[in-house]
């Protein structure tokens, strides 16, 4: 699996699932329980993955839908 995004944005996530979901595009969630440990206020990021086979492909769909995934 790859790092498709990485964010302390929780909407961005989100988002970014359901526009793979809606092409096919399995993607996983990691970090999900780190704000256990921050206490919920968000400084941790999140890491969406997907398969090395896709990212390329998960990518072209994050961008055709203006979601700013890199930086």
């Amino acid at each position: 699996m790859e790092e498709l995004l990485r964010t302390t944005d929780i909407t961005l996530i989100p988002l970014a699932k359901t526009l793979l979901d809606e092409k096919g595009i399995d993607s996983f969630e990691l970090d999900v329980n780190m704000s256990i440990l921050e206490g919920s206020i968000g400084i941790l990021p999140r890491r969406l993955m997907v398969r090395t086979s896709e990212l390329g492909e998960a990518r072209r769909v994050l961008r055709e839908n203006g979601v700013n995934f890199e930086g």
